[in-house]
């Protein structure tokens, strides 16, 4: 089984990043495809947005991390109410792994080392980042082979951009040569606003990003919230809303990216795997 490593990134919290991950990954659950979510956000969202209980005393990423650990990835990989979507739970106390790790060599591979054993079992392995830029995030571009970027059609959101492109290129060319931006995906696009529209409209004429964007468009929906709130993803908790519509459409286009192996525009960096 080939397995496809993407990472859902964006230094600006607020994005849709989260969500993304836990939508994302049950969309592609219902394109047949198993599907590993890795929490490396030390607020655990992806965990609990799949509900996920992690069992008292029971390996989460953060035990990974330890260098001096005795578990394996596969110890702390939990089921989901849907067999053949999983997640590697997160944990609060991965909040102070970068400290922990702060003399560590190779540090910012401990991820990688971990998770190379599972390549082979799932199809794709989706990973949700911190929101801001930290050793945690470091070690999921050195393990990712992609990276898919979610944009609030916000102006703070759109500027945040340029500065996450930089760490990816940088990443690449000290860390992780073949890691590739794999798209940028609109989120939370109301188009009753004009500050969604025209930002939408910067996305779609800046040379950096128009041939990164997706087709998809996520649109501002309650239903998406309220399925957080229920701790279901909204393409299982309201099949027909607007949110599982473009999730759904969303990884059907994801999909077909990864399977074409050719990273396009100006920022994607490095080759497909």
């Amino acid at each position: 089984m080939q397995t496809w490593t993407v990472a859902v990134a964006n230094e600006k919290g607020g994005v849709g990043k989260t969500v993304t991950v836990i939508n994302l990954g049950a969309a592609l659950y219902l394109c047949n495809q198993k599907v590993l979510v890795v929490d490396m956000d030390p607020q655990a969202n992806a965990t609990k947005g799949l509900g996920v209980e992690v069992p008292e005393n029971a390996p989460t990423v953060y035990d990974l991390l330890d260098p001096q650990t005795r578990f394996v990835a596969r110890d702390a990989i939990l089921p989901t109410a849907w067999d053949g979507l999983d997640v590697l739970p997160s944990h609060v106390d991965l909040s102070g792994a970068e400290i922990e790790l702060a003399d560590v060599e190779g540090r910012e591979n401990r991820l990688k080392e971990v998770l190379t054993d599972l390549s082979g079992d799932y199809d794709y392995i989706l990973l949700d980042t911190p929101p801001s830029l930290s050793l945690l995030t470091i070690n999921v571009f050195s393990y990712a082979r992609h990276v898919l970027i979610p944009c609030q059609t916000h102006p703070y959101a759109f500027a945040a951009m340029e500065e996450l492109c930089d760490t990816i290129a940088a990443v690449k060319d000290a860390i992780n040569p073949d890691i590739s931006i794999l798209g940028i995906l609109p989120t939370f696009f109301d188009s009753r606003t004009r500050v969604s529209q025209r930002i939408l409209n910067l996305m779609r004429e800046d040379d950096r990003y128009r041939d990164l964007l997706f087709k998809t468009i996520v649109r501002a929906n309650t239903a998406i919230i309220e399925s957080a709130d229920a701790r279901r993803p909204v393409v299982f908790y309201r099949k027909s809303c607007y949110g599982a519509i473009d999730y759904n459409h969303a990884a059907e286009e994801l999909m077909a990216r990864v399977l074409s192996s050719q990273p396009v525009g100006p920022l994607a960096v490095g080759s497909a795997h």
